[in-house]
């Protein structure tokens, strides 16, 4: 691709470790430690359980903590950042990941579990949004090769818990299967702390060449530099903002975005408890499987920027996860017992449709302003919805005594997101979508 936008990142590249190490190594730990907390927990609750009870109300609240902390913390986070600095909100970010994974471990009864979950979550949140903006202040001339670390090392600890929770919590107990992992998070303080001490805060001083980017460029832009969605390091321009309610396309991609998010959380929350009941496993293959069901995403989240961006493909990635999710779904309900490695994994590519909706929130808008508005509007709708299921789905089956109703209701959540899918394959922008509805943007 000559005279694009590639040339432009490429041309005055530094060594990723030249001068900036630290950040290097930083970014790294960090971005295990923001989902390393979500897994770790739901494989290891009946452990939990022979110590003090935890009913599916309070396990379903702990499965909406993420969501809601993450909407929450995602608002108030880039107000903060202005305040205190970058640096400083992201110690301030992982101290609290820290804290709530080792508080956790000393829980004494579910309240106590519930309040050092919200503790964790809190820090993730303020972590997700922290993370894109020091990947683009220590890292402007390798954007597309540090999103890609940094997504891949998310996708990585999201499976190695649910791998080692079981196994670690036999042999020395739940209270260090959980705690362990706050271990890992202080360890991810020290680079920052070092560099707020020794005042290496300061990004590189780049030089690169004025290049005009060429039409081809625009047109297909560089997968890895879209596979996490746009890098929001201010809040929304709020008439940007306002406008995006009276577009379908918005919904869509938020739509999309929220049933992707369902998914996850839901099954984060409770798929190894739905697979000792109905699929009649031990909590060790639980929790293997559960592992099983967070590998799919990595791949996904390789190979979907790729069919997205350079091939259009936005209506087949997102009809297979569909269709996978409810195969994986039917095989739950008619034959848990049959082929149950085969039914984690086609329900495991339901959440294809989450690397698919980051690669939206670029793609469907046309300026940096706008991807940033679609992204707070995109993920403000999403995670309310992301934040309901988890609760409902406990609550469904404390009321039924069984998981027959909640695996229903995952399956009437995906057929619902098929209208907001096919309006989200239609290859416009959000600006496009405005214009043909109210005239100029």
């Amino acid at each position: 691709m000559g005279g694009g936008v590639a040339d432009l990142v490429t041309a005055g590249a530094q060594p990723l470790w030249r001068g900036r190490a630290l950040a290097l190594i930083g970014i790294v730990l960090v971005a295990f430690s923001l989902r390393s907390a979500v897994a770790s927990l739901s494989p290891v609750i009946d452990h939990v359980a022979e110590d003090f009870p935890v009913s599916s109300v309070v396990a379903g609240l702990i499965g909406a903590a993420p969501p809601v902390c993450f909407a929450v913390f995602g608002l108030l986070t880039p107000f903060f950042e202005r305040r205190f600095g970058l640096e400083r909100i992201a110690v301030a970010a992982i101290a609290l990941i820290a804290a709530g994974l080792l508080l956790r471990g000393f829980s004494v009864d579910a309240t106590t579990l519930l309040a050092s979950t919200i503790v964790v979550f809190a820090g993730v949140g303020s972590g997700n949004v922290l993370l894109p903006p020091l990947v683009k202040k220590y890292f402007p001339d390798r954007l597309g090769v540090m999103m890609t670390v940094y997504s891949t090392m998310m996708a990585v600890s999201t499976f190695v818990p649910p791998l080692v929770a079981v196994p670690l919590a036999d042999s020395a107990g739940w209270r260090v299967s959980l705690g362990l992992w706050g271990v890992f998070a202080a360890i991810a303080l020290v680079p920052w702390v070092v560099m707020l001490v020794t005042g290496r805060t300061d990004g590189p001083v780049l030089t690169p060449p004025i290049v005009k980017p060429s039409i081809e460029a625009l047109e297909n832009p560089d997968p890895a530099t879209v596979s996490t969605g746009p890098i929001v390091t201010r809040p929304a321009n709020p008439r940007v903002f306002g406008r995006l309610w009276r577009l379908p396309m918005a919904w869509a991609v938020a739509l999309v975005f929220g049933t992707s998010s369902t998914l996850a959380y839901v099954s984060f929350a409770w798929l190894p408890a739905i697979l000792i009941e109905v699929g009649g496993v031990s909590a060790a293959d639980a929790g293997l499987l559960l592992s099983l069901f967070a590998l799919m995403g990595l791949p996904c989240s390789l190979i979907v920027p790729l069919l997205i961006v350079r091939l259009h493909a936005t209506r087949p990635v997102f009809f297979v996860g569909i269709v996978a999710g409810l195969a994986g779904l039917a095989g739950l309900l008619f034959a848990p017992t049959v082929a149950l490695p085969l039914w984690v994994a086609l329900f495991g590519l339901g959440p294809i449709l989450f690397p698919l909706s980051l690669v939206l929130l670029s793609i469907r808008a046309r300026t940096p302003e706008s991807a940033v508005a679609l992204s707070g509007f995109a993920q403000s709708i999403g995670y309310a919805v992301a934040a309901v299921f988890p609760f409902l789905v406990g609550l469904l089956h404390e009321t039924t005594g069984g998981w027959q109703v909640p695996l229903w209701l995952l399956v009437g959540i995906l057929v619902a997101a098929i209208p907001a899918g096919w309006i989200a394959g239609r290859r416009r922008t959000i600006e496009e979508d405005w214009e043909r509805r109210y005239g100029r943007w």
